[in-house]
């Protein structure tokens, strides 16, 4: 998910750096090397394909983000089985999902957190790496043989370099794609489409063509309004304008910095033309009454409703929101109406797959350095989290009892097991009863296994976003101790004012002849400063560690 896995959304790059050897090798740390006193239950021969398992029976501490849809329970299918495989038994130190962000920082502040922390996301861990609190993960890399081989097999390189910090190492271990994937977009009521005898749209011109038609047919209606402008306006529209417009990211993922590959240097994200264009493209559909007004400060259930009762007929989507929200709403009110998740629209970058292949990871505490335990610790999370047989498990679960494979490997749902409306009657439920296909554990992998439960519509969708070619990824830009707080009290009042201005020259409350004075309020945050800083980083970077 775009915000929500806050991942670096980039653009073109070129003459990326190439970091195979810390990849290939983990990095040359005296540290990493001298592990003589931390092999306890650790396994001699543990290598990509072994099934990790401790040499005597071991216990690590994991941070849980608890969900409300599937509640912890003791006696999970999951945790039994994970010991019987592994001989580790995991401790979970239980935190709501609502206060995960809140609870994790304090315990690592005050040195109190668990060995192993997941559901991390790119980027979060920055805020603890000076304290130290937090291991240098890349420094032990030759650990973790799975995952070494699927950045080596999938060409991760360039998206770990993201990770990196100014001293050149990386403090998460991400979850891992070997494809993109992309999931957010617009779905549109393809009943109306018929009815006026268009297709699909596929660009963004395209789309303002099928609006027209449908405010012409339906002139009372707001063809277009959106959801999720809470807390970010225009959150996911604009994030989907700005990367199909080959920026970095906005709305919701607003990123400050935009790589320009023809002038090998960053700018300022809403300071560019391709900004200026996409703003003007939404002040276009507001002004001719093509896009609610409303669409920026109304709550999803606004949205919905308005879906719902026919008075717009685009809106943005998920697969899930699709599924769960929107055609159940439209079930109820208009039963004939047939809603469907659109490819993501082309814009200016072209056919482009904008997800970030790394997803949220693990961070290890540093106190786990000191365990005498720490070597078969970094293996079980290497098996788990990595390796395709744990993939697998945490997914799917065990053969047999949640699933089963026909001769040529093809995973399907046990009849009696359900999990998002594949098995709708059955009596037993993956998550809630098993423990299995759990945030915590079960995310990354091949298309294959991250696919899995996806419905065909939904694989058709991917298919068609996996054939456009993924963003190169930009170059990273890590920032000092010193350089990250100065930038965190710039970026604040940068982002309200950029939210601020582009609602107004969105909504048509201020023209877009008023951009040079735009530009000059955003010096006036100390822009220049700041992509200054940015530039500077990139610089520093690329001559310590090319």
């Amino acid at each position: 998910m775009f915000h929500r896995s806050r991942r670096r959304l980039a653009v073109a790059a070129a003459g990326l750096l190439a970091l195979t050897t810390l990849v290939a090798c983990g990095d040359d740390s005296s540290d990493a090397n001298d592990l003589a006193e931390n092999r306890v239950g650790a396994m001699a021969d543990y290598g990509v394909g072994a099934q990790f398992k401790a040499t005597e029976p071991l216990a690590f501490s994991v941070l849980y983000n608890n969900h409300s849809n599937y509640p912890l329970k003791n006696e999970w299918l999951f945790w039994s089985e994970l010991t019987k495989r592994t001989n580790v038994k995991l401790e979970p130190v239980a935190v709501p999902a609502s206060d995960y962000e809140q609870k994790r920082s304090l315990l690592i502040g005050a040195g109190d957190a668990p060995f192993i922390i997941p559901k991390t996301y790119p980027n979060q861990e920055d805020a603890y790496v000076s304290s130290g609190a937090i291991l240098p993960v890349s420094d032990y890399l030759d650990l973790m043989p799975n995952l070494k081989d699927k950045i080596s097999k999938w060409n991760l390189g360039p998206e770990i370099d993201t990770l990196r910090q100014a001293d050149g190492k990386f403090y998460l271990l991400p979850g891992v794609h070997e494809k993109p994937w992309h999931d957010y977009s617009l779905a549109v009521r393809t009943d109306v489409l018929d009815e006026l005898g268009l297709a699909v749209p596929k660009t963004w011109d395209e789309l303002y063509t099928v609006l027209k038609a449908m405010k012409a047919k339906y002139p009372a209606t707001y063809p277009f309004s959106d959801r999720w402008s809470k807390p970010h306006p225009g959150g996911n529209l604009l994030n989907l304008l700005a990367v199909t417009h080959g920026l970095a990211g906005a709305g919701w993922n607003y990123q400050h910095a935009s790589w320009d590959p023809n002038a090998r240097k960053f700018q300022y994200t809403a300071a560019t033309e391709q900004y200026k264009q996409l703003l003007q493209y939404l002040n276009k559909l507001v002004t001719e009454g093509l896009l609610d007004p409303e669409s920026f400060t109304q709550t999803d259930d606004q949205a919905r409703q308005k879906l719902a009762n026919g008075k717009s007929f685009v809106i943005s989507a998920n697969a899930q929101t699709l599924v769960n929200d929107h055609r159940p709403d439209l079930a109820k009110t208009i039963p004939n109406a047939k809603l469907t998740k659109i490819p993501l629209l082309v814009g200016p970058a072209g056919e482009i797959n904008p997800a970030s292949r790394l997803e949220n990871g693990v961070m290890i505490s540093k106190k786990a350095r000191e365990s005498k335990n720490f070597v078969a610790m970094m293996q079980f999370v290497d098996w788990l989290w990595y390796s395709d047989v744990g993939q697998e498990f945490a997914r799917w679960g065990v053969e047999g009892t949640t699933f089963v494979k026909d001769s040529a490997g093809k995973r399907t749902l046990a009849a009696d097991v359900n999990v998002v409306g594949l098995n709708p009657k059955a009596s037993k439920h993956l998550q809630k009863d098993f423990g299995f296909y759990n945030g915590v554990f079960a995310y990354g992998g091949n298309p294959d296994l991250v696919q899995a439960f996806f419905s065909a519509e939904e694989q058709e969708f991917q298919r068609v976003m996996n054939a456009r070619a993924p963003i190169p990824v930009a170059p990273p830009y890590p920032f000092t101790d010193e350089e990250r707080e100065q930038a965190s009290l710039w970026e604040t009042p940068l982002r309200d004012h950029v939210t601020q201005a582009s609602l107004q020259f969105i909504l048509g409350q201020r023209d877009l002849s008023q951009w040079d004075a735009y530009l000059t309020e955003l010096k006036g945050k100390n822009m220049d400063q700041y992509l200054e800083m940015v530039n500077k980083a990139y610089d520093r970077y690329q001559k310590e560690h090319s």
